[in-house]
């Protein structure tokens, strides 16, 4: 897996200050897209076991409240299992932080049930997710009023929550 950036001391990627991760590679191309250098899966710098340190590292502070995936696109197959790990690692390591992933799959058509995005580490992934940002952007819905998104269509959503009770359960800010 590439990725294009990693912001430490991110604050428009979830609450709070957060590691962001933006990995490369997207087959959804947006029209409108914040970042379409990321569609390509060979766009920016090999993700290695010194860039997990890193970010890894980046979390131990107390002010850190998590992780946010974003990209490109988390949820393609081939990122799913090299975030993996880290997100896995991330959860054993720092129990008390959150893990955020924006995606433009929608989780109840393309990522619990079978489709071009899920494969045999999909569920397990999503396991460690806190909230999930799910839905493409979609221009005509823009909407710069929002919070931690930037269409109408997309949603917060406490995954959780939502894999417990069986429906989906929208996240609120505490």
């Amino acid at each position: 897996m590439n990725y294009g950036n990693i912001k430490y001391f991110d604050i428009a990627d979830g609450p709070g200050v957060r590691t962001t991760l933006f990995v490369s590679g997207c087959s959804h191309h947006c029209p409108g897209c914040f970042q379409p250098e990321t569609w390509d899966f060979g766009f920016g710098r090999s993700y290695t076991a010194e860039t997990e340190e890193e970010i890894i590292a980046s979390l131990a502070p107390d002010y850190v409240d998590g992780l946010t995936l974003l990209g490109g696109e988390p949820m393609e197959k081939t990122n799913q299992r090299s975030l993996l790990p880290l997100v896995k690692r991330v959860r054993e390591t720092y129990p008390q932080k959150d893990i955020w992933c924006y995606t433009g799959y929608t989780l109840e058509t393309d990522l619990l049930s079978p489709s071009r995005a899920h494969c045999e580490v999909t569920d397990e992934l999503l396991s460690y997710i806190d909230v999930l940002v799910d839905g493409e952007f979609v221009e005509a819905q823009r909407d710069l009023t929002l919070l931690f998104r930037g269409s109408r269509n997309q949603r917060l959503i406490d995954l959780p929550a939502t894999l417990k009770k069986g429906e989906v359960v929208l996240w609120e800010q505490k």
